[in-house]
């Protein structure tokens, strides 16, 4: 007889997860990143284009979205790839057209990304914010008011069910970029031309 003291147990595992990265294209990524060549636009438009590669390989739902404002009432949002619509070269064609410019109101892009990850049927959302700066714009003189918005809407976001997280490619980012994000919901980038590696790796790390 075999030995009865064997234990066996069925799990099941899928995933079961959408993510939406939105990217920041104010002004400032349009300027090029020191000692290099590339701007920091190009860097976010490669490591977009190896990330998508990657996500698509795994099978996740994902959408890229992208934001600038010029002021309170006329804040810019792109959606170079959606849910619904595949990866393909009108979407790489997109991305390959994407342009920095104006400013960052942060708190308004997020609570857009956020309505479109609430309607989404997975268990598990997330956002992934990437940046070049804190929140700013150009109707706003105290820094500190759409830094507190940009909280706000992080917190309404895991309200939701929408996990945040930020990649900060300011390396001086580690003090108001906490504060909007959590201690555990931010990542500082010191070498931007790190960022086409950083960006699939930290992927796989959140969604493992």
């Amino acid at each position: 007889m075999p030995d009865p003291r064997i234990m066996m147990r069925h799990v099941r595992k899928t995933r079961d997860l959408a993510v939406l990265v939105l990217l920041d294209l104010s002004q400032s990524t349009n300027d090029r990143v020191a000692g290099q060549t590339h701007t920091v636009l190009e860097l976010t438009r490669a490591a977009c284009a190896l990330l998508a590669d990657a996500i698509q390989k795994v099978g996740d739902p994902f959408a890229i979205h992208g934001f600038c404002s010029d002021g309170r009432h006329d804040v810019h949002y792109w959606r170079f790839k959606d849910f619904d619509q595949p990866y393909d070269d009108l979407a790489k064609a997109r991305l390959a057209g994407m342009q920095g410019q104006l400013s960052t109101r942060m708190g308004a892009a997020i609570r857009h990304a956020t309505a479109a990850l609430a309607r989404r049927p997975q268990r598990r959302r997330l956002l992934l914010v990437v940046t070049d700066g804190e929140p700013a714009d150009v109707d706003v003189r105290d820094p500190s008011y759409l830094r507190q918005d940009a909280r706000k809407a992080v917190e309404a976001a895991a309200r939701q069910g929408v996990q945040t997280f930020c990649l900060s490619l300011d390396p001086r980012a580690d003090d108001y970029v906490s504060r909007i994000f959590g201690g555990r919901h931010y990542r500082v980038i010191d070498r931007v031309e790190r960022l086409p590696e950083t960006l699939p790796m930290l992927y796989a790390a959140l969604t493992r």
